[in-house]
This record gives C-alpha cells, sequence and structure tokens, in this order.
C-alpha cells in the first residue's frame, strides 16, 4: 500500500511539472505581421469596392511601408526581436493607421 501511494503521488509530480511545458507548446500568434496582413487585406478590399481613391491608397500604402521599415529596423537593432516597448510603440503606430483606414474608407469619396 506504502509503495503505491508513493507511485500515485510520484506520477501527480510529473504531470504538474508537465502541464507548463505543454502550454507553452502552442504558439502565439504573430500580432504584429497578423494585424499587418489584416490592414493590408482592408486597404485591397477598398480599392477593390471603390471606397479608397488612388491618393488616399497611396498615402495609406507609404504609412504602412514606413511602418513596416520601423519595425524592421528595430528588430534588426535587437537581434530579430522587439523589446516590449517597441511592441507596444508598433502596436500604437498599428492603430493609428487602422483608424485612418476606417476614415479614408468611410469619408463618403469615390474612385473613379
Amino acid at each position: 500500500m506504502k509503495n503505491g501511494k508513493k507511485l500515485l503521488l510520484l506520477s501527480a509530480a510529473v504531470v504538474a511539472l508537465m502541464l507548463p511545458a505543454v502550454a507553452q507548446d502552442t504558439p502565439k500568434k504573430p500580432v504584429i505581421a497578423q494585424r499587418k496582413v489584416n490592414q493590408q487585406k482592408r486597404i485591397a478590399q477598398g480599392v477593390k469596392s471603390g471606397q479608397l481613391t488612388p491618393a488616399e491608397t497611396a498615402h495609406l500604402e507609404r504609412q504602412e511601408a514606413r511602418l513596416n521599415r520601423e519595425t524592421r529596423r528595430m528588430r534588426a537593432a535587437n537581434g530579430g526581436t522587439l523589446t516590449p516597448a517597441e511592441k507596444a510603440k508598433v502596436t500604437r503606430q498599428q492603430n493609428h493607421l487602422s483608424r485612418e483606414i476606417y476614415r479614408k474608407k468611410h469619408n463618403a469619396r469615390v474612385a473613379n
């Protein structure tokens, strides 16, 4: 009986130690990269539907390119990763760009 209890406790301890490792195996979505893709799709949809004029599209694309360059520079300076402060900065800039896309798509201008 004593050996059974020890085996049960040992098994429980092994399972408890393995749970955090299993939880880490599920990778997080790359939030910055996914937002970049989503915003690019929103711009393309605005062009297709006629909600964005060529000038508005060019402006949004320039802003997107500027943000992408800045993100690449930050990653290069830190060995391929972003610091938490840099992630916050990129997120703020993506939020700004997202609002800009919305405003330009809903400003009642129609592409010819």
